[in-house]
């Protein structure tokens, strides 16, 4: 896999998955496991009270969808991500500003740019 030289994660600042079927997963991760979410527009839950990561967020497929493609459906022809992750680089400047250049659109991996994050996202099968 190529990589971006000079760059290191520093962190997980973000994790969680991208769902489908909002109210159920809803249920899952606030009533079953417990986690206390604060929302957002759009049916965008967070919290920031789990250790391992300083935020974690289910985030419904129409908003990584309209994130992605500027749309509210995913691509057929797209594999349907299952997670997302965000985290820090320490970078220098005109790497990070090439990296984002060239991930400045969706692709058919699966990784895509949101409107204020690089937002590396991976599929699972």
């Amino acid at each position: 896999m190529e990589g971006i030289a000079n760059t290191t994660v520093m962190f997980i600042a973000g994790f969680g998955p991208i769902v489908r079927e909002s109210e159920a997963s809803r249920k899952l991760y606030s009533q079953a496991f417990g986690i206390p979410f604060h929302e957002e527009k759009g049916g965008y839950l967070h919290t920031e009270a789990l250790k391992g990561a300083n935020s974690f967020a289910l985030w419904p497929l129409s908003e990584a969808a309209q994130s992605c493609y500027g749309r509210d459906s995913w691509p057929g022809d797209v594999p349907i991500p299952q997670a997302w992750i965000s985290y820090p680089i320490d970078a220098r400047r005109e790497i990070m500003l090439a990296a984002i250049k060239s991930r400045s659109t969706a692709n058919k991996s699966g990784s895509c740019v949101g409107a204020a994050k690089l937002l590396p996202i991976h599929t699972m099968r």
